[in-house]
């Protein structure tokens, strides 16, 4: 995708505008901020408190993370701690990660950091294709070590990065399937956060289950055929 092509806010389908619209945010440096949780405030503070960071000890990658962004948006993901949605141009970050007592303001200015670097690669036109993902991850793991360097509190904002460098040495991780296999088992693990009853949740898996089965089973005849 050419830069420029991003979804705007006019171009939103109806459930992001519903999400959008029953969300709480504000705009910080023309970037807007906002939560979908009960209590927004404190989750709000923190954004603000990651952006400072970002903008007190590395000034270059706020101004760019500024212009690639659109927006920032706390709530529960159905995979990874989080995502750059495309679509309406934000970096989406899992609540539970965000509000867990091990997750310091420094982890989130680096999640910022990451997903805006997705941000530009794809505004420069480079697709988030299997074959490119490990090589995509990569250089958004370098950035998040760069930035750690310039902070004064970066160590664990390092590690984490390295240690996730692990992963893009085999291209496995990054596969459709396992995408398909994460995104299955996360979605299930916030719908029972959600408080979703069990049984439910069983039939879920059952319905997955027959409808994945069926999927293989005419991809089969059609290879035949």
């Amino acid at each position: 995708m050419k830069q420029g092509q991003i979804s705007r806010a006019d171009r939103l389908n109806l459930a992001d505008r519903l999400a959008l619209w029953f969300s709480t945010g504000r705009y910080v440096d023309g970037l807007w901020i906002g939560t979908w949780e009960d209590e927004p405030e404190p989750i709000l503070r923190r954004i603000e408190e990651a952006l400072s960071l970002v903008k007190r000890y590395d000034r270059v990658r706020y101004d760019r993370l500024i212009r690639d962004l659109q927006r920032i948006w706390v709530l529960v993901l159905p995979t990874g701690l989080a995502n750059f949605t495309y679509e309406i141009c934000a970096c989406e970050i899992d609540t539970r990660y965000f509000l867990a007592e091990t997750t310091t303001p420094e982890l989130i200015a680096a999640v910022i950091v990451h997903e805006a670097t997705h941000a530009r690669l794809w505004r420069c036109g480079m697709g988030y294709e299997e074959a490119r993902r490990p090589r995509i991850e990569q250089i958004c793991l370098r950035r998040e070590i760069a930035f750690a360097a310039k902070l004064p509190n970066g160590e664990d904002v390092r590690d984490r990065a390295e240690r996730t460098l692990t992963l893009c040495a085999s291209g496995e991780y990054w596969t459709n399937a396992a995408f398909y296999e994460r995104r299955i088992e996360g979605s299930f693990e916030a719908l029972r956060n959600l408080g979703t009853p069990n049984w439910m949740l069983r039939f879920l898996r059952v319905s997955l289950s027959v409808r994945d089965r069926l999927r293989r089973g005419l991809a089969r005849l059609k290879r035949a055929v």
